[in-house]
């Protein structure tokens, strides 16, 4: 399965690297791509991973991905129809939801501590960053392993769980962490 990622560089979203700093012969998308190209780059893989900061209408372009104020946005849907796909970004579901789309999907997503504060979740820097890293790291060890997309699920939300009970956020994010479609 030939898999593409498109991270628009960001520091504030680098813990999302470990979802696939160990996928195998992965097409990595973070900066400096043109439309043309990413359509082009969507088309030739069966796997799309979508990561960074967005809204319902889209994955933001903050690293001149792709053309306009969205990477991933309304005119990428027909290219996403028949991918296998993976949205994580705040309110990710929405926009697969809108859009008749299909896969793995966050919804808001607490991965700053302002965050945390808006959604009125308790959660110190510490926290919110040992949700980003386990939540990184067990949907990045799922996706190196043969499955369905409702293992990778079942196995995120196994590995996710185990921090719930003492991290908020996490427990927040594991309850918008869902399959789609």
């Amino acid at each position: 399965m030939r898999t593409l990622i498109i991270h628009p560089d960001d520091r504030s979203t680098d813990f999302l690297r470990g979802i696939y700093c160990y996928l195998k012969d992965a097409t990595v998308v973070v900066s400096d791509v043109s439309q043309t190209r990413l359509h082009k780059l969507i088309r030739s893989h069966d796997q799309i991973v979508m990561l960074g900061h967005g809204s319902p209408s889209g994955l933001f372009n903050v690293a001149r991905v792709g053309d306009g104020t969205f990477a991933v946005g309304r005119s990428e849907v027909p290219l996403l129809q028949d991918k296998q796909c993976i949205f994580i970004w705040c309110h990710a579901d929405q926009y697969v939801r809108k859009h008749g789309l299909r896969g793995l999907s966050s919804g808001m997503f607490i991965s700053e501590v302002s965050e945390a504060r808006y959604c009125q979740v308790s959660g110190n820097q510490e926290q919110v960053d040992h949700s980003n890293e386990v939540f990184a790291r067990a949907l990045g060890a799922a996706l190196a392993a043969p499955g369905t997309y409702q293992q990778v699920l079942e196995q995120v939300t196994c590995e996710y769980e185990i921090l719930i009970a003492e991290n908020a956020v996490a427990k927040y994010n594991l309850e918008r962490w869902q399959l789609i479609g």
